[in-house]
C-alpha cells in the first residue's frame, strides 16, 4: 500500500486510523504518517472540546472541518497542515 492510500485509509473512522499506522509500522512512508499524526490530533482535539459545555457543539463544528481540509490534502497528496494546531501535532507525535 502507498503512502497517499495509507493517509485516506487513517480518514476512515478511528478503525481506519489504526489500520493505517499498524500497516505503517512495518514499512514507513513520510506521507502517511504526516497524516497519521494530524488525525490523531484532530481524534483527540475532538475528544477533548466535546466535554466543553457551551462551545462543545461549535468545536466539534471545527473540527469536523479541520478533518475535511485534512481529507483534501491526503486525496490530492500534498501535505497540508490543520490550521492553527498542525504544527503542534507533528512536534507532540513525531514518534508515530
Amino acid at each position: 500500500m502507498d503512502g497517499k492510500t495509507k493517509a485516506i485509509v487513517a480518514h476512515i473512522t478511528i478503525i481506519g486510523w489504526i489500520i493505517a499506522l499498524v500497516i505503517n509500522s512495518s514499512e514507513k512512508d513520510e506521507f502517511a504518517s504526516y497524516y497519521i499524526r494530524q488525525l490523531l490530533g484532530i481524534y483527540l482535539l475532538g475528544l477533548i472540546l466535546t466535554f466543553i459545555p457551551i462551545i462543545g457543539w461549535l468545536a466539534s463544528i471545527v473540527v469536523l472541518v479541520f478533518w475535511i481540509l485534512s481529507l483534501i490534502g491526503a486525496i490530492q497528496g500534498e501535505l497540508k497542515e490543520t490550521p492553527l494546531v498542525g504544527k503542534y501535532f507533528q512536534e507532540w507525535f513525531k514518534g508515530l
